[in-house]
């Protein structure tokens, strides 16, 4: 019979209150305490903490303080270059993916956690199961969204601000709403204007 701890990563209902979950957790997020009161000037001490924190970390990632984990990072794998603004919130009891140059805005939250529906099973014991997210690269999530357990995010798709992601969104995409839907593929007019009626002067840029 599987561990408790095991049964993080099975999608199984599981007790996260065993002890060896929690004794584990708890050296966790005593580093993302350290990170989240790192003094803005501490820039190597950071990157050293996300490196010891997170399950993998890509060069060149920025993480702005406060990050809320709830295993500290310890199963999220960012690939290159992954920007997030404040308070960026991982439920990260199993394993969460995010390809290169994908940002995050702020208030993010990124779930892997759920719970039964049947009220003896939270009532009583307080199970949980989880299940992974997977986000492609370089995408970008906007302020306040929030992906749910089990969704796969394309490549290069563009969540709108406030979004409850519910279902997974192909590449390329701008989706947007509760829930989340694809509003339209992004395409040959996103590479003449940049925002409503303002063109992209390809001149000026680097």
């Amino acid at each position: 019979m599987s561990t408790m701890k095991e049964r993080m990563h099975t999608g199984e209902l599981y007790l996260p209150g065993d002890d060896e979950i929690m004794t584990e957790q708890i050296r966790r997020l005593e580093l993302l305490y350290d990170f989240n009161n790192s003094r803005p000037s501490e820039g190597e001490r950071r990157q050293a903490l996300l490196k010891e924190m997170f399950a993998e970390i890509g060069r060149d990632c920025y993480i702005e303080p406060p990050l809320h984990a709830n295993q500290s990072g310890a199963f999220v794998h960012f690939g290159e270059g992954v920007y997030a603004n404040f308070n960026l919130t991982l439920v990260d009891d199993t394993h969460i993916y995010v390809g290169d140059h994908t940002m995050f805005a702020p208030n993010v939250t990124i779930a892997t956690a759920g719970h039964p529906l049947l009220p003896e099973l939270r009532d009583t014991w307080h199970y949980q199961y989880n299940m992974p997210v997977h986000i492609g690269k370089n995408c970008w999530i906007g302020a306040g969204a929030v992906i749910l357990p089990g969704i796969t995010i394309g490549d290069h798709t563009v969540v709108g601000a406030g979004s409850i992601v519910t279902k997974d969104l192909p590449a390329n995409v701008l989706a947007v709403g509760n829930p989340c839907r694809i509003l339209r593929e992004i395409g040959e007019h996103d590479r003449e204007y940049y925002y409503k009626d303002r063109k992209i002067d390809y001149d000026s840029l680097k």
